[in-house]
């Protein structure tokens, strides 16, 4: 026979910090958080964490995803991961990081974008055509 243990008190209302963050979707896998938490991506109160910390209402997580920081507020733990309706329950952004995030996504969406030469083996003709009019234009000047 099986016994089913409750959880103590010091664990209720407490999630793992890997599984957290894949049950409020920032994260595909539970690998893919436990990653960016070993890389530093992620902080709990201001401090580097591990996977298996345990999370709790009221905490504050900083993650960086691409170009974007999240601050957040957590306010309830799960450790499923339901739909993003639900997700979306389990914290709240602040407002300063929710307007440096806006702020950041435009200036991305405005710059311009640069000449990217991206080397994948030989030239096409149309590029050595290219190639072969600008050495034309230099040797004229």
């Amino acid at each position: 026979m099986r016994r089913i243990e409750e959880p103590s008190d010091s664990t209720a209302g407490r999630v793992r910090l890997d599984k957290w963050l894949w049950a409020a979707r920032f994260f595909k896998t539970r690998a893919l958080a436990a990653e960016a938490i070993g890389g530093g991506k992620v902080l709990v109160a201001g401090e580097r964490a591990k996977p298996a910390k345990p999370l709790q209402a009221g905490d504050e997580v900083r993650l960086r995803l691409g170009p974007y920081e999240h601050i957040v507020i957590v306010r309830a733990v799960s450790e499923r991961r339901g739909p993003a309706s639900v997700a979306v329950t389990l914290y709240d952004e602040t407002e300063a990081s929710r307007t440096a995030r806006d702020k950041l996504a435009e200036q991305l969406r405005t710059a311009p974008a640069g000449f990217i030469y991206e080397e994948k083996g030989r030239p096409t003709k149309r590029d050595r055509r290219d190639l072969e009019r600008l050495r034309d234009e230099r040797r004229k000047l």
